[in-house]
C-alpha cells in the first residue's frame, strides 16, 4: 500500500507538471524542405504563458538541445550564420513564429517550441517537430487551372544544388516535348515562357490556353521532376443582370423566416457545436485527480483506523494475561452446593 508521504509527493509532482499537459504548446507536423529555402513555424501558447520566455532550439533530446533563439535575448549585430533563426512573439495571439532561412543539409534534425516554466519540480513546457532538408523539386501549386484564352503561371521550385542545371517543361510521358532553357534561364516561343531566376525557383506561364492543353506536366532540373496538373475550363459568359424589383412592403412579423437556414456559414456553425471552454479539460482532470486520492486515501484510512484498534485491544488482552493474581486468593472462601441444600462446607 501506498504510504501517504509518498503519495502526496506523487501527486505534487504530477500537479506541478499539470500545467505543461494541459496547456502544451503546439506546432506543425514534420516539414521536408528544400535546400537553400526558407521556413516559418507557428509555436502556440496558452494564455497563462503570455509573458514568459520562448525559446527554439535544435536537439534529439529536449533537455539537451542547443538554443538557436530566445525571446528574452534580443539579437546585436549577428555574427556569420546567426541570422539565419529570427523569432517574433505576438503575446495577444498567443503564438511565436520562427523563421529559419537558407537551409542546409545540416540542419536536418529534430527541433523544439519551448515555453520556460522554470522551478525546480515544473518542466519547460514544449513541442517538437521534426525538419527534413532535402535536395530535389517542388512546386508552389500542384494544380493550376485557367480559362480558354487566358494565360496562367506554374512556380517550380529546386533546391540549391540545381542552380546550374538546365531546366525544362514537358509534357508528362513525352520527353521529345520538353522546352529547355538557355545558359541564362530563358525560353520563350508563342505558347510558353520560361524563366529562372538561377537561385530557387523558375517560372513557366502558359499563354492563350486552349482546351488541348488540359493534362500533366513536368518541372524538370536535371534529374529531377514533379507532376503538375493544367486545367483549362470552358471561358465564361457574362449573365445579364438581373431586373431588381422592389417586394412589397409587409410588417417584419409577417416574413417567413425558414428553420433550415443557419445565419453563420456551414463551416463555422458545425464547428461551434465541437468548441469547449478552455477550463473544461482542466476541471476534467483535477475531478479524475481527486477521485483517484479519495480511492487511495480512504482505504488507507480505514486500514488505518482498523490497525489502531486492533493494537489497542491487543495491548489490552496482554496487559490481563500478564498481570499475576493477588495475595488474596488464600483468603478466598469456596462454597460447594450440593443436593442437600443443610450441608455447606467452608473453607
Amino acid at each position: 500500500m501506498m504510504t501517504p508521504l509518498l503519495f502526496f509527493a506523487f501527486l505534487f509532482l504530477l500537479l506541478s507538471r499539470l500545467p505543461g499537459s494541459l496547456c502544451r504548446v503546439t506546432t506543425v507536423g514534420d516539414l521536408s524542405v528544400l535546400e537553400g529555402r526558407s521556413v516559418m513555424i507557428p509555436c502556440h501558447y496558452g494564455p497563462q504563458y503570455a509573458s514568459y520566455v520562448k525559446y527554439w532550439c535544435h536537439g534529439s533530446v529536449k533537455d539537451l538541445c542547443t538554443s538557436l533563439v530566445r525571446s528574452d535575448a534580443p539579437r546585436g549585430p549577428a555574427a556569420a550564420g546567426e541570422d539565419k533563426v529570427a523569432m517574433f512573439d505576438d503575446p495577444v495571439q498567443q503564438v511565436f513564429t520562427v523563421t529559419m532561412t537558407e537551409l542546409q543539409k545540416e540542419d536536418s534534425g529534430w527541433y523544439w517550441c519551448g515555453v520556460e516554466v522554470g522551478g525546480v519540480w515544473s518542466a519547460d513546457v514544449t513541442a517538437s517537430l521534426h525538419i527534413n532538408v532535402i535536395q530535389g523539386m517542388s512546386v508552389v501549386n500542384s494544380m493550376v487551372s485557367g480559362e480558354e484564352g487566358t494565360s496562367v503561371t506554374v512556380q517550380c521550385l529546386y533546391s540549391q544544388g540545381y542552380r546550374q542545371h538546365e531546366k525544362r517543361w514537358c509534357r508528362s510521358g513525352d520527353w521529345s516535348s520538353c522546352l529547355v532553357t538557355d545558359g541564362e534561364g530563358w525560353y520563350e516561343d508563342q505558347a510558353v515562357e520560361i524563366r529562372d531566376d538561377l537561385t530557387k525557383a523558375f517560372t513557366v506561364t502558359l499563354k492563350g490556353l486552349a482546351r488541348r492543353d488540359t493534362g500533366w506536366y513536368w518541372c524538370a532540373a536535371g534529374q529531377q521532376q514533379v507532376a503538375v496538373y493544367i486545367l483549362v475550363t470552358p471561358p465564361s459568359t457574362t449573365a445579364p443582370a438581373p431586373t431588381v424589383t422592389s417586394p412589397p412592403e409587409e410588417s417584419p412579423q409577417s416574413v417567413p423566416v425558414s428553420p433550415s437556414v443557419s445565419p453563420l456559414p456551414r463551416h463555422i456553425a458545425k464547428g461551434a457545436d465541437h468548441h469547449r471552454p478552455l477550463w473544461e479539460f482542466p476541471l476534467m482532470v483535477c475531478g479524475i485527480l481527486f477521485i483517484l486520492m479519495v480511492l487511495v486515501l480512504l482505504p488507507w484510512k480505514i486500514l488505518d483506523q482498523y490497525n489502531k484498534t486492533h493494537r489497542t485491544r491487543q495491548a489490552e488482552l496482554e496487559a490481563r494475561l500478564s498481570d499475576p493474581p493477588g495475595d488474596d486468593w488464600q483468603n478466598t472462601s469456596v462454597v460447594f452446593l450440593n443436593s442437600d441444600p443443610q450441608k455447606v462446607y467452608g473453607f
